[in-house]
């Protein structure tokens, strides 16, 4: 009988079975660029350009583990989270040490929607959530600056529009410029710098920034983070202006103001020197108008008062009642006059009646009066020879001697 040798198969490691596999897989040209579009699922923290990332694509029926290296998701323009459907392009790949075939994904973009918009929407939310577009937050721009800032590039239509319609409007004003990069990688920093120094610089009472429209790729500049966090800080009021009335960036959501065009910003920025002029010629009127209203008016109750005052003045009393006072007192002075020729006439009488009685009158007639040591003699008896007498004539005095009976 007739048995057959049996040959078994050589016993491999799992090591040379890992390898094989992933030979395999490495040299199949199908394998080496794929396609493959799932939704991101279990990755474990935020996604980073700064890091290598790992999630899982899943569909309906399987689910595949992926990686992202640093070097690729540097490039990522949005955010991968879990839940969002991509389209990844890579390689499949078998990793050894966990017995896993993955891919490991070259280039990122959102199915269904471009990468930038996404990426634009997202930043979107996550900046309003955290208050950056909060209007209480928002800086009233001055009404009558001296100094204008503008952050743009020093070659483009934008900055030649603002500083014509700012001199324009406003002749007396200031104009800085700080040129930047307005598109390209280098852009966002640029930007960010120039808020950062030129408000800290304390020049200007206004910063626009901005330029002309362009595509979302054009513009992509003004969406990043980090100029948005410098705008939001910024002290100086500060006006979005980036491309045309169709084109919205998140800067234009973190400024104070946002103006449609970079020429509708430095409409915002200055007033107009000729509707300036208008209005305060009328102000002028206006209040000429009222002064004069007022003017008339307290110079009519002016008069009123005066006529009123007149017609009230003391002086006026005093009139009356002074020529009262003279007319009495043209009473009293005749009266007076009266009075005293009435006296004279009075004192005339008595005096010719007293004058009649007075002694020396009589004596004029020839009598005299003698005295005895300042005494009367009435009669002779009083007299003795030898007394001296005192006589007193009309003319005068005199002395005698009594010589007898």
């Amino acid at each position: 009988m007739y048995t057959p040798k049996i040959t078994r198969p050589p016993v491999l490691t799992v090591s040379q079975i890992t390898r094989y596999l992933r030979d395999m897989l490495q040299s199949d040209p199908r394998l080496m660029t794929v396609f493959v579009t799932g939704e991101i699922t279990d990755m474990k923290s935020p996604f980073s350009g700064a890091k290598h990332n790992y999630f899982m694509l899943k569909d309906s029926g399987a689910v595949i583990s992926a990686a992202m290296f640093r070097g690729d998701a540097q490039s990522v323009v949005f955010r991968p989270e879990n839940g969002l459907k991509v389209i990844c392009r890579g390689r499949v790949d078998f990793y050894p040490p966990s017995g896993r075939i993955q891919i490991i994904v070259e280039d990122m973009q959102p199915d269904g929607i471009g990468a930038l918009n996404l990426a634009y929407e997202q930043l979107k939310r996550r900046l309003e959530a955290q208050g950056l577009f909060a209007a209480e937050h928002k800086k009233p721009i001055p009404v009558f600056p001296r100094t204008i800032g503008v952050i743009t590039s020093p070659t483009g239509a934008a900055f030649q529009d603002i500083k014509r319609n700012l001199y324009k409007r406003f002749p007396c004003v200031d104009v800085i410029l700080y040129p930047t990069l307005v598109q390209g990688d280098a852009a966002p920093a640029q930007l960010t710098a120039a808020v950062q120094e030129l408000d800290a610089s304390g020049l200007c009472d206004t910063i626009i920034i901005g330029r002309g429209g362009g595509s979302i790729e054009d513009l992509w500049a003004f969406n990043d983070e980090a100029l948005a966090h410098a705008v939001y800080a910024c002290n100086t009021p500060i006006i979005s202006a980036v491309g045309h009335e169709i084109d919205h960036t998140i800067c234009d959501f973190v400024a104070d103001a946002v103006a449609s065009t970079p020429t509708a910003a430095a409409v915002m920025a200055v007033p107009d020197q000729f509707e300036l002029h208008a209005k305060y010629n009328a102000i002028h009127k206006n209040i000429n108008a009222i002064v004069k209203q007022i003017y008339d008016a307290n110079t009519k109750k002016l008069n009123d008062t005066r006529r009123m005052m007149e017609a009230l003045s003391p002086q006026k009393s005093f009139d009356r009642y002074d020529g009262s006072l003279m007319l009495l007192e043209h009473r009293m002075q005749n009266a007076v006059d009266k009075k005293l020729l009435n006296g004279e006439n009075t004192v005339k009488a008595t005096a010719a009646r007293l004058n009649a009685l007075n002694p020396l009158t009589v004596l004029a007639h020839g009598y005299s009066v003698a005295e005895i040591d300042g005494k009367l003699v009435k009669s002779k008896t009083q007299i003795n020879k030898g007394d001296k007498l005192t006589l007193t004539f009309s003319d005068g005095k005199t002395t005698a001697v009594a010589t007898g009976e």
